[in-house]
């Protein structure tokens, strides 16, 4: 039979709490059970949880298997530390009264933090509490009243000094702006001169291109009519040929 450390749901409905149960794998999740190990309530903050631990050890040595809610909440409570202090007390690592002490330590301070959580709960919900009463409100008013009242007080005796930082900010900023003025006037001087002679350059560079186009259209030009006149005197003297041939060959035929 395959034996499981399980939860069985109590309660109602959005109220539950649990059993932590043996039972066998085979029944059904809140039906028949071996044995009530504890119990388990998930409302509480932090969740409230009571187990046997070392009837809790025995069922996981006599092989019973947790389910995964089960190992975390047995892992919690220690047993399945106690499972890995005994190991090594039967590879003769540890004595059982060291084991037993390491245990011991082990529980007192996980039940500190837990008091801990437990004490820090009670006081969010005791502020909580505070604040819908309209007691911290009061409080906190109270408070912004004479931060505003030190404020201005602290405001009204630093106005003087106030005053000649101002006139002395004032002193330092003329300078600077005399200097940022002929700084610019004197950019934009060089900027005019910049300017007209790039204007300058540019037409240069203009009327030189216009030249080159000139001279280049006139080569051009000679080159046109140099080889028509080569084309048409090669055009008569292949006429010139051709009529010989042609009045060599027109005797030859009126013979014939």
């Amino acid at each position: 039979m395959s034996v499981k450390i399980r939860l069985a749901r109590r309660g109602r409905r959005k109220k539950p709490y649990y059993h932590i149960v043996v039972a066998d794998a085979r029944a059904p999740r809140d039906g028949r059970f071996i044995e009530n190990l504890g119990s388990y309530n998930p409302m509480t903050t932090p969740a409230t949880i009571q187990l046997d631990i070392d009837r809790a050890y025995e069922w996981l040595q006599n092989g019973a298997q947790p389910t995964h809610t089960a190992r975390a909440i047995l892992r919690f409570k220690g047993v399945m530390y106690k499972k890995h202090l005994q190991r090594g007390v039967s590879k003769g690592a540890l004595s059982q009264e060291e084991a037993d002490q390491l245990l011991r330590d082990w529980i007192s301070v996980k039940e500190a933090k837990v008091a801990d959580r437990v004490e820090a709960s009670r006081k969010e919900k005791e502020d909580f509490r505070k604040m819908i009463s309209g007691e911290i409100k009061v409080v906190k008013k109270a408070t912004a009243d004479d931060d505003a009242k030190e404020a201005f007080r602290e405001t009204k005796e630093d106005s003087s000094a106030a005053e000649a930082v101002a006139e002395a900010t004032e002193a330092v900023t003329e300078e600077p702006a005399a200097v940022v003025e002929e700084t610019v006037e004197a950019v934009a001087e060089t900027t005019e001169e910049a300017v007209e002679a790039a204007v300058e350059a540019s037409e240069e560079v203009a009327e030189a291109v216009e030249e080159k186009v000139e001279e280049v259209a006139e080569v051009a030009e000679e080159k046109v009519e140099e080889v028509a006149e080569t084309v048409a005197e090669t055009t008569e003297e292949v006429v010139e040929e051709a009529k010989e041939i042609v009045s060599e060959e027109a005797p030859s035929t009126e013979e014939e």
